[in-house]
């Protein structure tokens, strides 16, 4: 028997977790599918979340988060009405497609691209007009600006883009600010932008403070290694905070996640420590990938990305005979987390091994 639903539905791919780490006799795994945050929490964001949250779960949240929206408003040098907290970045991009888009509008991203972008417009009722990335994996600008018409409710630019890690310029960002029609938003997704070492990349918040028509999304879980929390936020105007507020899931950030979030603001000290280490290990693995003659995208998150078009399905098998789950687009390529030493080397490795057998 089937149930009747909005045949749109059927259009949607369902979003594909990264696997688990597979399991392989006689040696250790690694997940690096899922570009999380390798190292532990900080004993100081664990004794906040005993300390602060779970004597209060029979109680609701702040729905609002107000101490977390106040100490992000001061860091960033925002009034507290331009901040919107979500379930990660990804509900906030939902809050925000909610709000500017349904049916017979249309949303400009790049492609491939960040994978709930289809899936969030899509359930808006909207449809995308995804613009296809040059050969280097960024993004075609004069394409994208090209795709804005009368129908256009929203341009998505993401910075570093996943899954191919490759950055936009500040003067590339603002070629579309000047293109874009100022009663359109640009969103900025910025979920990896602490791992984003390109010189000269664009930095949305500069914009935000030039241009009526920025949204800026980050998220706590990857730098901050909050990813099992569901925590990120909207930076934006204060008439579109409105509008992202009413369609919002009620009680949606949790208590825990509001505490954890203030004590890692409260350490970014170390946090910051533990991403530059994390850069300076994709910095190697690059080093060593490049001496073997591979040729991939530079990469600014804490990911890369190999382009191995129809040798993608025998490389991910390679990958995961060493014990290394990674996020395979079939026919694609393959995105590979940076994640800790030993899995590092281990993807390095694998990489020889594939370079030799004339991948």
């Amino acid at each position: 028997m089937t149930f009747q639903h909005r045949a749109i539905i059927d259009t949607i791919p369902g979003y594909k977790q990264g696997k688990p780490a597979p399991q392989v006799a006689g040696q250790r795994s690694y997940k690096i599918s899922s570009n999380e945050n390798a190292f532990d929490p900080l004993p100081s964001v664990v004794d906040a979340i005993n300390a602060n949250a779970l004597t209060r779960l029979n109680r609701y949240p702040d729905m609002r988060g107000w101490a977390v929206v106040e100490r992000l408003a001061a860091k960033y040098g925002v009034e507290p009405e331009n901040i919107v907290l979500g379930c990660g970045s990804t509900e906030v991009i939902t809050m925000l497609v909610g709000l500017v888009a349904g049916p017979g509008d249309e949303i400009v991203y790049p492609w491939r691209s960040f994978e709930a972008y289809p899936i969030i417009v899509t359930g808006a009722g909207a449809t995308s007009v995804q613009v296809p990335n040059l050969p280097d994996g960024g993004h075609d600008v004069d394409a994208l600006i090209a795709a804005v018409n009368e129908r256009t409710r929203l341009v998505i630019v993401n910075n570093p883009n996943n899954p191919t890690a490759t950055s936009i310029s500040d003067a590339d960002a603002r070629r579309i600010m000047q293109a874009v029609p100022s009663d359109v938003l640009v969103l900025f997704d910025e979920a990896y932008i602490q791992f984003n070492t390109a010189e000269g990349t664009s930095v949305a918040m500069d914009l935000f403070r030039e241009y009526p028509n920025v949204v800026v999304a980050h998220t706590f879980s990857k730098a901050y290694g909050l990813a099992g929390l569901r925590i990120g936020y909207a930076i934006a105007p204060e008439d579109v905070i409105d509008g992202m507020r009413k369609v919002a899931l009620p009680f949606g950030v949790t208590d825990v996640a509001q505490s954890a979030a203030l004590a890692s603001l409260d350490a970014e000290d170390e946090l910051e420590a533990r991403v530059r280490s994390i850069v300076a290990e994709r910095d190697r693995v690059v080093a060593a990938l490049q001496a073997q003659g591979w040729d991939f995208p530079q990469p600014y998150a804490n990911f890369f990305w190999l382009p191995l078009g129809e040798r993608t399905e025998a490389a991910a098998a390679e990958f995961l005979k060493a014990g290394l789950s990674t996020r395979v687009f079939p026919g694609e390529g393959i995105r590979i987390s940076i994640g800790e030493p030993e899995a590092n080397t281990a993807v390095i490795e694998v990489c020889e091994r594939l370079k030799t057998a004339g991948f």
